[in-house]
C-alpha cells in the first residue's frame, strides 16, 4: 500500500495536519511508502491541554467509560484488517501476526471496559475507605515491535478504564498504525480522551519533560527507560516501564527434544525475534545438546523468510536496517569468539532488512550474544552440567523479564522455575498467556510496575484513603479510635 499524504495527528478529537513530515519505510523493501506528521511543541501542548480538559468528565462517568470502551472495541474490530495491513507494511511481521495484534487490542478494550476497582472498607471508628483514583493525564510512549498491541491493548485500554486520558507517542519507525488507531477511536470517544502525536526522538523528550502528565508509561530499551525515569523524577511523575529482557529457556535432563523443539523455536523466532519476552538464550544439558541444536537448525533451515504480505512467509524482516546490523554484529562477534553457526548466520542479500534465523552453539561464557538482548533472529544454545550452576548463570543477568523451564516432570520444573529471577516464568511453554487477564512485570532492569490484568489497571491509579468518623463522641477526636491510639501528627 502507498499513502503519500501524511496521516493526521489526533488532538482533541480532530485530525491535525502538520507542515513537516517524516518518511516511513517498508522494511521488506527498504523504501519509503508513506509519511507521518512531525508534531511541534505547540501540537504537543495542544494534545496535553485537550487531555487535561477531557479528563474530569471522563473520570466522573463510569457507565459512559464502559459503554464507550465497548464501542471502541467494535470499531477496532471493524478496522482490524486495515490496521494489520499497516503493521505488516511498516513493521514487517507476517500478516496473520499483525492481525492478531489488532484483535488483541479488541480483547483488551472489551476486558478493561467492564473491570471495576472497588473500594476496600476497613471497619472501625473512624471507618477507613481505600479507593483507587485515576492519576489524571497519562503520556504513553510505545515501541516499534508491536505497535498496535502495546499502544491499544497494554496502555490505552487500561489507562482509559481507570479514568485517565492519554497522549500517545508512537515510535517514529512504526507510527502509522497508531495514527490510524487514533482516527478510528476519535468518533467513538469524547474529544481529548485519546490523542495521538507522532514525530522524531525529540518529541519523546518533550513528552517526558512536559508538566501536564502525571504518569509516564514506556515500553522500550533500558537505556531509554532510564532517561524516561530521570525525566519523571524531576516532578515525581509516576512511571510504568517495560524495558525488555534476556529470557532464558532451561531444558532439564529429562526433556524430550522432539516434543519441545518446535515450541522453543517459535518462542524465539516469532516476529523475527523482536519480542520482549521471546526466548533469547537456551540452556541444555550436555547429553541433549547436539540433538537440540540439530532440531532447531532443521527448523531454521525450513523457514521461509520474506515479505509479511506473502502467505508463504514464516518470518519477516527486521524492522530497521539498524536492528539488522545489531543482530549481524552480535553473530559476527560470537563467531569470532569461537561459536559455531548451525543454521543461518548472515543477512539475506537484496532489498529489505532480512536476516536468516540463526542457531549457534559452542559459545563461551561472557559472549555478547548470551549476555545482551539481541532482539532479533539469532539464538545461542549453551550446554550445562549442573542445574544449580545454570541458575546462577541465568540469574547473573541484569534483566529479569521472563524465563521458562522444560521437563517431563512438571513439579520438578516448577521448583526450578521458582528459582529463576524473573517477573514471569513458564513451565513447558514460553510466551503463552491469558491475555489480557495475566499481568506482566519485570524484575531488575526489565521494568517498573505492571501491565495487564487487575494489577496493570492499578498501575494507572493512585491510592486515595478516606477516614470517616461514624459517630461524634465525647472523647477528643484524633486521640483514640476503636483500633487503638491514632498515629501522632507528622
Amino acid at each position: 500500500m502507498t499513502r503519500q499524504t501524511p496521516f493526521p495527528l489526533t488532538i482533541g478529537g480532530a485530525a491535525v495536519r502538520t507542515a513537516a513530515a517524516l518518511p516511513v519505510e517498508n522494511p521488506a523493501t527498504g523504501e519509503v511508502f508513506a509519511y507521518a506528521p512531525a508534531a511541534t511543541r505547540e501540537d504537543l501542548d495542544a494534545a496535553f491541554d485537550a487531555a487535561s480538559r477531557a479528563q474530569p468528565g471522563w473520570a466522573a462517568d463510569a457507565a459512559r467509560r464502559e459503554r464507550d470502551l465497548l464501542a471502541a472495541a467494535e470499531a477496532v474490530a471493524a478496522a482490524a484488517d486495515e490496521l494489520a495491513e499497516l503493521v505488516t507494511t511498516e513493521q514487517g511481521k507476517p500478516l496473520a501476526e499483525a492481525r492478531a495484534e489488532a484483535l488483541g487490542t479488541v480483547a483488551a478494550l472489551r476486558h478493561f471496559a467492564t473491570i471495576r476497582l472497588e473500594p476496600t472498607v476497613l471497619s472501625g471508628d473512624p471507618q477507613v475507605v481505600v479507593r483507587r483514583r485515576p492519576v489524571g493525564v497519562v503520556a504513553a510512549i510505545t515501541p516499534w515491535n508491536s505497535p498496535i498491541l502495546v499502544a491499544g491493548g497494554m496502555k490505552i485500554a487500561p489507562a482509559l478504564a481507570a479514568g485517565n486520558t492519554v497522549v500517545l507517542k508512537p515510535s517514529p519507525l512504526t507510527p502509522l498504525s497508531a495514527l490510524r488507531l487514533g482516527e478510528v477511536l476519535a468518533p467513538i470517544l469524547p474529544d481529548g480522551v485519546v490523542n495521538v502525536v507522532s514525530g522524531g526522538n525529540e518529541l519523546g523528550a518533550w513528552t517526558t519533560e512536559h508538566p501536564v502528565p502525571r504518569l509516564l508509561t514506556f515500553t522500550g530499551s533500558p537505556a531509554t527507560g532510564r532517561l524516561v525515569a530521570q525525566a519523571a523524577a524531576r516532578d515525581l511523575k509516576r512511571t510504568v516501564l517495560e524495558l525488555g529482557g534476556n529470557d532464558p529457556a532451561i531444558l532439564l535432563d529429562d526433556a524430550v527434544v522432539a516434543d519441545v523443539a518446535e515450541a522453543l523455536f517459535w518462542a524465539a523466532f516469532g516476529n523475527a525475534g523482536q519480542t520482549c519476552v521471546a526466548i533469547k538464550r537456551v540452556y541444555v544439558p550436555h547429553r541433549l545438546h547436539d540433538e537440540l541444536v540439530a532440531a532447531l537448525a532443521a527448523l531454521a533451515d525450513e523457514v521461509v523468510v520474506g515479505d509479511g504480505h506473502d502467505p508463504a512467509t514464516g518470518m519477516g524482516p527486521l524492522t530497521s536496517a539498524a536492528q539488522r546490523d545489531v543482530v549481524t554484529g552480535l553473530v559476527e562477534d560470537a563467531v569470532g569468539g569461537g561459536a559455531r553457526v548451525a543454521s543461518g548466520g548472515k543477512p539475506v542479500k537484496g532489498p529489505g532488512y532480512f536476516h536468516r534465523p540463526t542457531v549457534l552453539d559452542s559459545l563461551a561464557d561472557g559472549a555478547r550474544l548470551v549476555e545482551e538482548e539481541q532482539f532479533g533472529p539469532a539464538l545461542p544454545v549453551v550446554a550445562y552440567r549442573d542445574v544449580d550452576d545454570v541458575l546462577r548463570r541465568v540469574n547473573a543477568s541484569n534483566y529479569g523479564l521472563g524465563g521458562s523451564v522444560w521437563s517431563t516432570d512438571p513439579e520438578r520444573a516448577r521448583a526450578v522455575a521458582d528459582r529463576v529471577e524473573a517477573g514471569t516464568t513458564w513451565v513447558n511453554t514460553h510466551r503463552g498467556s491469558l491475555w489480557p487477564l495475566q499481568p506482566t512485570a519485570g524484575h531488575k532492569q526489565s521494568g517498573v510496575g505492571a501491565e495487564l490484568g487487575v494489577w496493570g489497571l492499578e498501575s494507572f491509579t493512585d491510592l486515595s484513603i478516606q477516614h470517616d468518623a461514624l459517630a461524634v463522641t465525647a472523647r477528643r477526636v484524633g486521640l483514640v479510635t476503636a483500633a487503638g491510639p491514632d498515629r501522632p501528627e507528622e
